[in-house]
């Protein structure tokens, strides 16, 4: 098999029975697990974004117990815009989560925008899809593709049709109801508690098993949807001035129980890269851990035997 595909377009699924590069575990005890990596006792559930196999396959070789897709590096990778709908970027979602399904040994789980325009039947038939793939989860967001003159986002009682789709095509999705109130409205006057509260109660009352509230930071905040949001609550990693230390053990303080990085490792990973080619044309590569520098870097073997 040829190398893993880092930078092209994914959406030619080539993955076979054939192809099959690691023992195939149990996906119903994975997506067990990762429902129940939601409730441990001590931390909340961190989860990296990868946004290609050779990304995905890394993460999981440095021991992170479940991985997540970022939406904006799969549609990058494609030249298309994030959260637009696109059927590219549909297509390659579901062709990398089956690449996923046959590589990794740990639970995955699927970021799939906003369902990417359909309905409640199309998205129902996604969610199986991705079952079938061997997805254990998805994200379902409720900000609208190009913020129409509707506003920002679905109609909350529209988004809970979808999520009860995915629900009733594949009942065993973790469904992580991503809640845009505090991501997409800049006047924090028109995004109160009580809307994401609102939508969260709508939500998981349609099956969702999850509420991701991204944006929001304030501990205050935190507090108050963690008391009153009967699930688990996921927000995004955000490190702050003093580098993030001790940020994780602060979120689960106060009862975080899932954090994402979204994006944060596609965009690093594009600022590494766009750095390193300015050093080489700097003629000033570091051979140590400065910016620009090559320490750590994988070589090429290493990165060929995630495709093995």
């Amino acid at each position: 098999m040829s190398a893993v595909n880092t930078g092209t377009d994914t959406t030619a699924d080539t993955t076979t029975d054939s192809e099959t590069q690691v023992p195939q575990p149990d996906r119903t005890h994975l997506t067990s697990t990762f429902h129940a990596l939601h409730h441990a006792a001590d931390e909340p559930l961190l989860l990296p974004n990868a946004w290609d196999a050779a990304s995905a396959t890394a993460l999981a070789a440095v021991g992170f117990a479940a991985i997540g897709t970022t939406s904006l590096g799969v549609a990058a990778a494609l030249g298309e815009p994030d959260g637009q709908g696109s059927a590219r970027v549909r297509d390659a979602t579901v062709a990398l989560a089956r690449r996923l399904g046959s590589r990794l040994t740990c639970p995955y789980t699927v970021d799939i925008e906003g369902g990417f325009g359909g309905g409640p039947e199309e998205v129902g038939a996604l969610a199986a899809e991705l079952a079938e793939a061997g997805a254990s989860g998805v994200n379902l967001e409720d900000g609208l593709p190009g913020r129409t003159g509707d506003g920002p986002l679905v109609a909350a009682a529209r988004q809970a049709e979808l999520i009860r789709a995915v629900k009733e095509s594949a009942p065993g999705l973790y469904v992580n109801a991503r809640i845009d109130t505090h991501w997409l409205v800049d006047d924090a006057a028109t995004r109160p508690l009580d809307e994401t509260l609102a939508r969260a109660e709508t939500y998981l009352a349609a099956g969702a098993d999850g509420i991701f509230v991204p944006g929001v930071a304030d501990e205050r905040v935190i507090r108050t949807l963690v008391a009153g949001i009967p699930a688990p609550l996921n927000v995004l990693y955000t490190p702050g001035p003093d580098g993030g230390r001790g940020r994780l053990a602060r979120l689960a303080e106060l009862g975080v129980r899932r954090v994402s990085t979204g994006s944060l490792l596609f965009r690093s990973a594009l600022h590494a890269a766009v750095t390193l080619a300015e050093s080489v044309r700097a003629d000033g590569v570091d051979g140590g851990g400065g910016p620009g520098g090559l320490a750590g870097v994988p070589g090429y073997g290493e990165v060929q035997r995630l495709a093995e």
